[in-house]
């Protein structure tokens, strides 16, 4: 046998072949039927339902971004919910830390079956509750304790609907992006794992002075 000529990917052969130009596009095209196949498997079926200005795409929250939420949360008691709850990870923690009962709102049944599956894995399976519910159809009057990691077009509606329905005594946790027109009580964090927590009490009052002091 030969010896291989100096500076030839051995990466780059198959059975002795580069992978060369045809190989590369094949790599391509089955990347972007891979991606297309997770999008119509994973994440298309909870969004037929939906209007698109409320959409929200499926995006796992990091490790971080999950403490950070939970921090805000600390110490307090109540129903306990996450809107568009997705693979379930916060919800499990949010039980871990005694936040119970403890609900994920989510209408993707893939992601519906991995939350389950993360709850049997932690060992509290029947303990917390996945919901394939529209979170703009649920009643959230119960609700004390609001986990929200939505996109930011679905903020301003959000808020009318938390002002709706939330008890004075409830507390909106919101991470990546916050509530353009409602001031945080407290915040943690920076950049992505940056969260936001508002007291609907603090809310409404600010809500109203500033009602009171605009013109008629």
């Amino acid at each position: 046998m030969e010896p291989e000529e100096p500076g030839e990917a051995a990466w780059g052969r198959r059975d002795g072949g580069s992978l060369g130009g045809r190989g590369l596009l094949e790599l391509a095209v089955a990347s972007g039927v891979v991606a297309w196949a997770t999008w119509a498997v994973l994440l298309m079926p909870g969004f037929r339902r939906v209007p698109l200005r409320l959409q929200v795409p499926y995006q796992p929250s990091g490790p971080r971004q999950v403490a950070n939420a939970l921090e805000l949360l600390r110490g307090r008691t109540g129903k306990t919910v996450d809107l568009g709850s997705g693979d379930g990870r916060l919800v499990v923690e949010a039980y871990k830390q005694g936040l119970r009962p403890a609900v994920g709102y989510e209408l993707n049944p893939w992601l519906l079956y991995l939350s389950n599956y993360r709850a049997w894995k932690a060992g509290y399976h029947g303990k917390v509750s996945f919901l394939k519910k529209d979170l703009w159809k649920v009643n959230l009057s119960d609700c004390y304790n609001v986990i929200v990691f939505l996109a930011p077009s679905v903020k301003p509606p959000l808020a009318t609907k938390l002002l709706a329905e939330l008890p004075d005594e409830a507390r909106v946790v919101a991470g990546r992006f916050p509530f353009p027109s409602w001031t945080p009580t407290s915040t943690l964090g920076q950049g992505l794992e940056q969260v936001w927590a508002y007291d609907m009490k603090e809310v409404r009052r600010a809500a109203q002075s500033r009602a009171e002091g605009s013109p008629v």
